[in-house]
């Protein structure tokens, strides 16, 4: 699949995800590729369809796309609850469990999900994995003493390798944390990986979105098609 036909799917599932915002509600707007079409469609809708709705935004960059249509932002810490959080995934596999963090915005996509009524995540047929884990794991970790929990990742043979920018700089994150992406190949046991993960000192969050999705709206060739999550 080229990128040209992958955008054309993931701009079909941003467009058919858009439909899920009515007036009135808080909606959780995500990051990424496939979140720019949402965006791009609820701020067509806003200027010409006149919809009212507040957003609370996974990252900077969202909250300036948003704001630059018009759309009213607020903190996540201003809102009660969030009434449906709109989001892409990197992988997502049969049991729902997915990862999440390819543009470094893990930790906020994570608070922002679990303070939502639902979760529904956007992404093109190719995201749709029967096991997660050929798409490297991001871990957020504060830069104090990373070098030592890429050491323990290492010796657990979690292959860490540390995220950089095209200058050869670690890659931040909005909380101004470091990015270690682990090339798993193939996660058998994510909820082990998780709990072993979360408790390294120096660890801030993982990529690991685990049960937490309600639907997929999967951007298909012959059109936008839903995966419902049977445990939810």
């Amino acid at each position: 699949m080229d990128k040209a036909q992958q955008d054309a799917l993931k701009k079909a599932a941003g467009i058919e995800a858009a439909k899920l915002v009515k007036d009135g509600m808080i909606v959780g707007l995500g990051t990424g590729s496939t979140v720019r079409f949402l965006v791009d469609e609820l701020g067509r809708r806003v200027q010409e369809e006149g919809l009212q709705f507040t957003g609370v935004t996974t990252s900077r960059r969202t909250q300036e796309q948003a704001e630059g249509y018009g759309i009213k932002i607020v903190n996540v810490d201003d809102v009660e609850e969030i009434d449906v959080t709109i989001d892409g995934a990197d992988e997502v596999d049969d049991n729902f469990n997915g990862i999440k963090g390819g543009g470094a915005a893990l930790l906020w996509e994570k608070i922002v999900a679990i303070n939502s009524k639902k979760i529904v995540w956007i992404v093109d047929e190719s995201k749709v994995v029967e096991t997660i884990g050929k798409f490297p794991l991001p871990v957020e970790v504060i830069p104090f003493g990373h070098g030592h929990v890429v050491e323990k990742m290492e010796k657990k043979g979690y292959k860490p390798v540390l995220r950089l920018d095209a200058d050869g700089n670690p890659v931040l994150t909005d909380e101004k944390n470091y990015v270690v992406d682990l090339h798993l190949e193939k996660i058998e046991k994510p909820f082990e990986l998780q709990e072993d993960l979360i408790n390294m000192v120096g660890v801030v969050e993982t990529g690991l979105f685990l049960n937490m999705v309600d639907e997929v709206i999967v951007g298909d060739p012959d059109g936008p098609r839903i995966l419902t999550n049977p445990n939810k």
